[in-house]
């Protein structure tokens, strides 16, 4: 799947709505993905419609997002004049034009890494079939998302060792100290200043000096 070539988190979760949208005939797409504090974040729609019922959900209110994300469960709402659950959230996509959802969790061996919607004109738009399918392309979503931000994550891990790296060069040359040395010094102004590692070695490359502490 195109999904899976795909090079960043940003560029996989828009593969991901992209073949959803052509895959089951809706008319929106979109997915929200957790991130490391539990925070929904919304990388992803195929229109202005999908960032407004998330960012309504993401502001307090209750809706079929919170609880999908929140029990790993498919949530599927045939009709959302009928849909009781959540009145509010029933209120605003209706007011939006959008008459049936389903919500499927985008489930990875970690658990939940997010949720995939899909959302239709329509009243009835999502049945058995499509929610068959839509669960096996949140399968394969979920999985290219994790391998997406671990790759992602490495890239950054390398980035911040090349850094302080530099960092430390410009000590042991400016200050005749060893490697351990120059580590010590970058950790306790990072300590004193109460600022990343990563932050005091890139102010160090930049300004060819230290914070003050």
């Amino acid at each position: 799947m195109e999904m899976h070539e795909a090079g960043g988190v940003e560029e996989t979760v828009q593969a991901v709505v992209d073949f959803a949208l052509h895959a089951l005939h809706c008319d929106y797409a979109g997915v929200a993905l957790r991130t490391a504090d539990g925070r929904p974040e919304v990388p992803a729609v195929t229109d202005p419609v999908v960032a407004e019922i998330y960012n309504f959900q993401l502001a307090g209110a209750e809706g079929a997002l919170v609880q999908c994300m929140r029990d790993r469960s498919i949530i599927r709402v045939p009709d959302t004049v009928q849909e009781l659950r959540w009145p509010e959230w029933s209120a605003k996509v209706r007011e939006l034009g959008v008459h049936s959802v389903l919500d499927v969790p985008l489930w990875a061996g970690g658990g939940t890494v997010g949720v995939l919607g899909l959302y239709s004109k329509q009243t009835n738009a999502f049945g058995a079939d499509e929610e068959a399918i839509a669960y096996i392309l949140a399968r394969h979503a979920a999985v290219a998302v994790a391998t997406a931000r671990r790759e992602e994550n490495l890239s950054v891990a390398v980035d911040a060792r090349k850094l302080v790296g530099q960092a430390m060069g410009i000590l042991m040359e400016r200050y005749n100290l060893t490697g351990d040395e120059a580590f010590q010094v970058l950790r306790r102004y990072s300590q004193d200043t109460n600022t990343k590692l990563r932050e005091v070695a890139q102010q160090l490359v930049d300004n060819r000096r230290l914070p003050r502490t």
